[in-house]
Formats: C-alpha cells, sequence, structure tokens
C-alpha cells in the first residue's frame, strides 16, 4: 500500500509563489514555455558568444601565419643602385596607374605608390603588397608631399565623367593644386615628371583628327569644363615651371583606354557596353550613335608613357589609337563578342558630348617610335573576361552577405 503524499505548510507557500491563484492551467503552461524559450535563447547567445571568441582567435592565427610565411611575388628584374630608380606614381592604384606600377616594379625600380582612393582600390595593387621596392601611401595630392624621388607620373584625377563630374570642385582641385604640388616636388629633388593629360583639352573639336597643334574647342562653364579644364591648366603650369624653374616636364594627352581593373561603374562607353551585354540588359547608346570614338588597349597606353619619359621630347604628345569607330559600331562589336540577348537602343544625348574623336599620332610614332599593337578584339576579349570575373565575384560576396545577415541564429542573436 502506497503511503498518502504529505505536502507542508511551506511547500504550499512555495507553490503559490510560483503559480499564483489568478494563473489558470493554460497561462500557467504558456508562462513555463516562454521561460524555457528563453532560457534556451541565452544559451544559444552564450554559444554565439564563444563561437566569435573563437573565430578571432582563429583569425588571429591566420594573420600570425600569413605574417610569417614569404608572400609569392611576380618575378622582377635586379637593377644595382646606379639603374634603379624611385619612382612616384600618383594614382598608382587606378585603373591605368596600376598597370603601370606592374611594368616599372617588373623592371626593378622602386615604386611609391600614392592614391586617395576616390576611383583607385587596393585590389589593384594588392600583389605587391609587402614586396621589399613598393610602398603604398594614402594621401591626396592636394595635399603636399615631402619624398625623395628620381621620376614622377602623375596620373591622379578621376577620368570618367560620372566621376570628375561627381565633385567638380575637388576635380578642379586636384588637376591644379595637386599638379603644382607635384611640380613643387620635382623641383626641390630635381626629378622628371610625366603629367597625363588628356584628349579632352580638344573639347568637341572642329578639326580631324586632332594633332597636338590644335587648340580645342572647350565649353570651359559646361557639365565636363571641370575635367577639360583642369587638364588644360595642369599643362600650362607644367611649361610654366618647366621655363620658369627649369622642371624636366613631359606631357601626354591620353585618348580612350580601355582593359582589366577599369571601375565597373565608371560610366564610360566601354564598361557601360560590356556589363550591359553580360547581364543581357538593353545596351544604351546615347544620342545617334554616330559620334565616334578610337579605343587604346592599356598595356599599348603604358608602353606609351614609357617610352614618352625616356625621350627628351618635351612638347604634348597624343597617345591613342588612330583607329576610328561609331559609338553605334562598338555597340555591335561588344554584343557580338558577349553574345547574349541583349538589344541596341539609343537615348537621350549627353551634353557636351563630342561629336568625334581620333587622334593623330605622327608626333608620337615620329619621336617615340610608338603605336598601338594590340588588336581592338583581342584587348576587348580580354577586358570581357575581367568583367565577366568581377561580375561573378560581386554576385558571390552579394549571396554570401544575405546568407549571412538573413540568418536566423543572426536575427536571434539580436533580440
Amino acid at each position: 500500500m502506497v503511503a498518502p503524499t504529505v505536502i507542508s505548510a511551506s511547500s504550499a507557500v512555495e507553490e503559490q509563489r510560483q503559480f499564483p491563484p489568478t494563473e489558470n492551467v493554460e497561462q500557467r503552461n504558456l508562462r513555463i514555455a516562454y521561460e524555457a524559450q528563453n532560457a534556451q535563447l541565452q544559451q544559444q547567445r552564450q554559444e554565439l558568444l564563444r563561437t566569435k571568441e573563437q573565430l578571432a582567435q582563429l583569425e588571429e592565427q591566420v594573420r600570425s601565419l600569413q605574417a610569417s610565411t614569404p608572400r609569392k611575388y611576380p618575378k622582377v628584374k635586379y637593377l644595382n643602385y646606379k639603374n634603379r630608380k624611385r619612382i612616384l606614381i600618383t594614382g598608382g592604384a587606378g585603373f591605368v596607374g596600376s598597370h603601370l606600377v606592374d611594368y616599372l616594379m617588373i623592371q626593378g625600380h622602386e615604386i611609391i605608390v600614392v592614391d586617395n582612393f576616390f576611383t583607385g582600390r587596393k585590389r589593384n595593387v594588392e600583389h605587391w603588397l609587402g614586396h621589399e621596392n613598393f610602398e603604398l601611401i594614402h594621401h591626396d595630392i592636394v595635399n603636399p608631399l615631402f619624398i625623395e624621388i628620381d621620376e614622377i607620373y602623375h596620373l591622379a584625377s578621376p577620368a570618367s565623367p560620372p566621376h570628375y563630374m561627381y565633385n567638380p570642385v575637388k576635380t578642379i582641385k586636384t588637376n591644379t593644386m595637386g599638379t603644382i604640388n607635384v611640380l613643387g616636388l620635382a623641383k626641390r629633388v630635381m626629378a622628371k615628371v610625366l603629367i597625363a593629360s588628356t584628349s579632352e583639352v580638344y573639347g568637341d573639336p572642329q578639326v580631324h583628327p586632332q594633332p597636338e597643334t590644335y587648340w580645342g574647342h572647350v565649353n570651359p562653364i559646361g557639365p565636363r569644363a571641370c575635367y577639360d579644364e583642369g587638364k588644360r591648366v595642369s599643362e600650362t603650369l607644367s611649361y610654366a615651371y618647366a621655363k620658369q624653374e627649369k622642371v624636366q616636364v613631359r606631357v601626354a594627352r591620353i585618348f580612350n583606354t580601355y582593359g582589366p581593373r577599369m571601375h565597373m561603374n565608371d560610366g564610360r562607353v566601354v564598361s557601360n557596353f560590356i556589363l550591359q551585354a553580360l547581364r543581357n540588359e538593353t545596351i544604351t547608346v546615347y544620342g545617334n550613335g554616330k559620334q565616334t570614338r578610337s579605343f587604346q588597349y592599356v598595356s599599348d597606353l603604358v608602353d606609351g608613357l614609357i617610352a614618352l619619359m625616356a625621350s627628351n621630347y618635351t612638347q604634348p604628345v597624343n597617345l591613342g589609337n588612330p583607329v576610328e569607330q561609331t559609338i553605334e559600331e562598338f555597340a555591335m562589336i561588344i554584343k557580338n563578342l558577349v553574345g547574349g540577348i541583349s538589344e541596341v537602343k539609343q537615348i537621350k544625348a549627353m551634353e557636351d558630348d563630342p561629336q568625334r574623336r581620333k587622334p593623330d599620332i605622327t608626333r608620337a610614332k615620329k619621336r617615340l617610335n610608338w603605336e598601338p599593337k594590340v588588336p581592338l578584339e583581342t584587348g576587348l576579349l580580354q577586358t570581357i573576361s575581367y568583367f565577366r570575373n568581377e561580375l561573378a565575384r560581386s554576385d558571390r560576396f552579394q549571396e554570401n552577405s544575405n546568407k549571412y545577415f538573413e540568418s536566423p541564429d543572426l536575427q536571434r542573436s539580436r533580440l
């Protein structure tokens, strides 16, 4: 026979504390379930914190291992101290600058890159980080710079319309104050300096093709004026310093250039058309599509810049491809190379958009023995491959980001 259960007075009081007389069975069960769930959430928070601490420790261990493991760099030539130069490249983390860095590093020179990363990216030069011949300085050339160098390539400036129109005053400052700082540095250390000018100094040209002797046809108050006139002043400053302070200057007037490491959203015709074609979107042509451009591959431009710096020629030199295409023709070339189902559509023309652009490179051929070598289709295939990889990388990061920020564990941890 089972003995009857005896409930003491204290147990009865304790039960009354836990379950008030006004609480029915259903309410009590809900409360118990809520407390159990809350305890489970607290446990999960503790586990998440422990996991984060473990991840932080693992990351620190990985960083330590990376620091102790020698990095593999591209092969570089050995130059003795007499032939090795210290070269400053402003805007060296940008599209053109990073390719110039690659060439000069491989030749065995010491390279100092100065960039404010407005359009430049560390990814463009990350394969050189830590190399004994390479230095990266986060600096805006609008502010003075004091270093010892032998040569300067002044490439710092946003070069695509959306970027230079984003902050017109800053664009003007970069091309005036920045150029003054570069020329002042060159004067102080007696360095040779190459100024990267642009075909935009010709504006909407009334002479075709454009020789270096053409003075241009520029709207000084239009939306592109901050860049056009900024570069014209940059050239003026260069020759003023050359005449007054005996600074050795070289001026390259760069025409449309394309290739890997172009900014995906720079708004230029090459990147616009390739991205639209890869996404099977409508390829948009501003205006009637009859305006012309000439396109040079970035490796050809780098060869031209190196040849100009090495030369004794001091007047401006056009660096571009004299093979001319209409924008409409170029859109069809991109569409055929990419494939897909994109259509070509004309939209409203942009203000002050030059109607014809083609360099006369007689001077470059004669003085530098330079002309473009890479065929358009070859260069475009390389560029399309780069953009395809960048799109896949961007999509992959977006997917991983969505998975993380939309995960149930992260949502619960924020409660």
